[in-house]
C-alpha cells in the first residue's frame, strides 16, 4: 500500500469511485440554501468537493438564460454537477426532471433521484423511488438514489442497477445526526456499490461517524449552507470526511469493559 506524507493511502488509491469514475474527495455537497451565489462558490471550494448537488427545479443552469447561473460559479470544467429530483413526489415527475437535466448538461448520465414521500418529513416515498430507478437505469443513467435506511431497499435499489445507495442518517435538514447506525452497517456489509449517507448531518463530527462506520462517502447541504459561517463549515466538514475515513481504514481499538494501560506492566516492582 502507498502511503502519503501523513502515512494515509494517497488520495489517489483511496479515492471514492461511482460509475467507473474516481473522485479524489468524499465529500459531496449541495448549492442550495446560500446567501448568494458568491458564498455558494466560497463554500464550495472551501469543502474540497468534487461532486455538486443540484436541484433541478430550484436552481437555474440555463432553463432561465436571463438569470444568473449556478455553472457561472460552479463550472462543469472543475466539478462533476450532479443533477438532483428535490421536490418531486412522484416516479414520473422525478424521471421527466432527470430526463430535461440531460437535455440542459448535453447528455450527462450520473444523477441523483430523490422521490419524496410527504412534504413534513420529506422521508422517502420507496415503491415510486423504486419504479423510478428502474426507469431511469432502462433509460441509461447512472442513479445514485435517496432512500431509507431499509437494508431490503437499499438491495433491491443495487440489483436494479443503481451505482450507489444513499441512506438518509436523519431527516433532511433536521441536522439530528445518524439516529441508526446499526441499519447503516448493515447496508455497508451488504453493498457492492458505493454507500453515502444522504441527510440529516448537523456537524463536523456526525460526518466523522459516517465515515468510521465505513459509509464511502457523505453528502450534505443544510449543515455547511446554514452554519453561522459556510465557508468555515465547509472546510470543518472536508477535515471530518478526512479524519473519518482515515479512522476506518485504520482500525479502531476493540470497546472493553475494563481498564487497559498505555505503559506495559509486567517486570513492574510489585
Amino acid at each position: 500500500m502507498k502511503l502519503d506524507d501523513r502515512g494515509g493511502e494517497t488520495a489517489q488509491l483511496d479515492g471514492l469511485t461511482i460509475a467507473g469514475k474516481t473522485y479524489r474527495s468524499r465529500l459531496l455537497v449541495g448549492s442550495g440554501k446560500y446567501r448568494d451565489l458568491e458564498e455558494t462558490r466560497a463554500a464550495t471550494e472551501a469543502s474540497g468537493a468534487d461532486i455538486i448537488t443540484v436541484a433541478i427545479r430550484r436552481v437555474n443552469i440555463g432553463q432561465d438564460p436571463n438569470a444568473p447561473s449556478l455553472l457561472d460559479v460552479v463550472p462543469p470544467s472543475r466539478f462533476t454537477i450532479l443533477p438532483n429530483t428535490a421536490g418531486c413526489y412522484t416516479a414520473a415527475d422525478a424521471v421527466y426532471t432527470l430526463q430535461l437535466a440531460r437535455e440542459l448538461l448535453n447528455g450527462h448520465k450520473l444523477v441523483k433521484l430523490e422521490v419524496l414521500g410527504d412534504e413534513k418529513t420529506l422521508f422517502p416515498n420507496m415503491p415510486e423511488t423504486l419504479k423510478a430507478a428502474e426507469t431511469l437505469v432502462k433509460d441509461g443513467f447512472d442513479v445514485m438514489v435517496y432512500c431509507s435506511d431499509d437494508p431490503i431497499q437499499a438491495r433491491m435499489l443495487e440489483q436494479i442497477g443503481c451505482v450507489a445507495v444513499m441512506p438518509l442518517a436523519s431527516l433532511i435538514g433536521s441536522g439530528m445526526g445518524i439516529l441508526n447506525p446499526w441499519n447503516l452497517s448493515l447496508i455497508i456489509e451488504q453493498a457492492t456499490v458505493p454507500v453515502l449517507v444522504d441527510a440529516g448531518v448537523g456537524t463536523a463530527s456526525d460526518a466523522a461517524i459516517a465515515m468510521e462506520l465505513g459509509c464511502d462517502g457523505v453528502l450534505m447541504n443544510t449543515a455547511i449552507a446554514g452554519a453561522r459561517d459556510p465557508v468555515r463549515m465547509a472546510h470543518a466538514m472536508r477535515l471530518a470526511v478526512e479524519a473519518g475515513r482515515e479512522a476506518y481504514l485504520a482500525g479502531r481499538i476493540p470497546k472493553r469493559f475494563a481498564a487497559s494501560p498505555s505503559s506495559p506492566m509486567a517486570g513492574r516492582p510489585a
